[in-house]
């Protein structure tokens, strides 16, 4: 008897798991957006009857680029039905796969300083330990943009984008070495810090370049 109740409890939980997946499943459904007049698609998933667009198929679509602005995602379109930029025939535009890769070493790098900046305010531990996995992703992103860069917009940008690593990577140097000789960090150090403003200054000059996929150089990075 004992085994038969079991055999039924475990048959209900299977019915229930079952239909939860069913549920969920029909909640989401997964189709594909497709504008008239230009290639590709973006995918776009369905819950509760609202329809919710992957922005990067988008831009892609409509031959954008998209950035980050804090907390805000930024799509900046070329205008109208111009083309895109083609990587071979040398004109000013970046190439989406740089764009791409040049938006993943931005991410990488927000990250580190946003870390960064949190232990500082937050009186945590610094360590090369710590610094370590944000430095190396970092790096290993900035390596995917190098490799991505083929038009020559990309070839003159990627130095700015690797001045902004340097930034990081001196900034990150500057108070592991402050803890190392047991120098006293201020919750508010970064304030003041010139390093860090110009680190900021440069973050928010390539963020404006990416967007506007124009290449520029206001002397922010240097």
């Amino acid at each position: 008897m004992r085994m038969n109740e079991k055999r039924k409890s475990m048959a209900m939980a299977g019915i229930v798991i079952l239909s939860l997946a069913l549920t969920l499943m029909a909640a989401q459904q997964t189709n594909s957006l497709v504008i008239s007049g230009q290639s590709g698609h973006a995918k776009v998933v369905q819950v509760d009857g609202r329809n919710y667009v992957d922005v990067e198929g988008l831009a892609r679509i409509l031959n954008g680029s998209m950035s980050f602005n804090g907390n805000q995602i930024v799509l900046a379109l070329n205008g109208g039905n111009a083309p895109a930029s083609n990587p071979s025939d040398g004109t000013l535009g970046f190439s989406k796969d740089f764009l791409n890769s040049g938006i993943e070493a931005m991410s990488q790098l927000r990250e580190w300083h946003a870390a960064l900046r949190n232990a500082i305010e937050r009186s945590y531990p610094i360590s090369e330990e710590w610094i370590g996995p944000f430095r190396r992703n970092s790096q290993q992103s900035l390596r995917m943009a190098q490799v991505a860069a083929s038009t020559d917009a990309d070839k003159n940008a990627y130095p700015l984008l690797a001045k902004e690593f340097n930034n990081m990577n001196r900034l990150s140097d500057k108070y592991l070495n402050m803890v190392k000789d047991m120098n006293y960090i201020a919750p508010d150090s970064l304030s003041n810090d010139p390093l860090e403003q110009r680190l900021v200054a440069c973050g928010h000059f390539l963020v404006n370049m990416v967007s506007s996929n124009q290449l520029a150089d206001d002397g922010s990075c240097h």
